[in-house]
């Protein structure tokens, strides 16, 4: 029955973009099989529900300025808990190897002999693609996808090669995105990319409290500042995403550009 779960192991277990019913059937399984569950910020709710009765409920998010754990002491619960025979699930929103430290806590496990396994989970970009009815890929038009973070330590500009990023032929996604949004507009158009190239903000992406507005890139600050939620926000820019967005309450312009004399 756990051969694939046995006492002392560890999964590192996607949560999705928030909504329980976009959990695979196999992370859902996985928490329900769990002794303890260490559980992040980004965790939607009703996915710990899923939790056996009398499993443990570890709360171990970070965001930004709130931190309640650094790394290392996360690893280190992840592998004590193990060492005591227990069955773990580190269980992190949208897909742990994407921006989820999970080459971190492999290590860590790793190190100490625990076995150690991963199981995807859905992405925020594809969430939030979902939620606007657009692709993320489009033939002829962005061929490429690429994802970055926006996460930055305080003080410290965003180290990226703006010049790849602003490919016209390209999709791009950046992850906690909604406070440097005014500095990816800047460099992105500084480095060439097209002013008016369509924009999308989505905060919660895939839950009933999210938010989304479609803008143009010269105007994504002040589309970002409109957001008032203090939940994840996603930046996805790019024409594909100027491609039949339905003009619904959620998804609308926000602001109109006069063209440059």
């Amino acid at each position: 029955m756990h051969e694939d779960f046995p006492n002392g192991s560890v999964w590192l277990v996607g949560a999705g973009p928030g909504d329980p019913e976009l959990l695979t059937r196999k992370a859902a399984r996985l928490i329900g099989m769990a002794d303890v569950v260490l559980y992040d910020a980004l965790v939607g709710e009703g996915v710990l529900d899923l939790a056996r009765v009398g499993a443990q409920l570890v709360y171990v998010g970070k965001r930004s300025g709130r931190h309640s754990r650094d790394q290392g002491s996360i690893d280190q619960l992840i592998v004590e808990a193990a060492l005591t025979g227990a069955r773990v699930v580190r269980l992190k929103g949208g897909d742990p190897s994407i921006f989820g430290r999970s080459a971190e806590e492999m290590t860590a496990c790793r190190a100490a002999g625990v076995r150690v396994q991963v199981c995807p989970g859905i992405t925020a970009a594809s969430a939030a693609a979902a939620s606007l009815g657009v692709s993320l890929t489009l033939r002829g038009m962005a061929r490429r996808l690429t994802f970055v973070t926006a996460h930055a330590r305080a003080g410290e500009a965003l180290a990226m090669d703006w010049a790849a990023l602003a490919d016209p032929g390209a999709t791009l996604a950046v992850y906690m995105g909604k406070a440097a949004a005014p500095e990816v507009a800047t460099q992105l158009i500084g480095a060439g990319m097209a002013p008016d190239t369509p924009v999308a903000v989505i905060e919660n992406a895939s839950l009933p409290n999210e938010t989304t507005v479609t803008t143009r890139l010269d105007l994504l600050p002040l589309a970002a500042k409109g957001l008032r939620g203090d939940g994840p926000a996603l930046l996805l820019i790019g024409q594909a995403v100027g491609q039949d967005v339905p003009a619904t309450a959620q998804a609308q312009p926000i602001a109109t550009a006069v063209p440059a004399r």
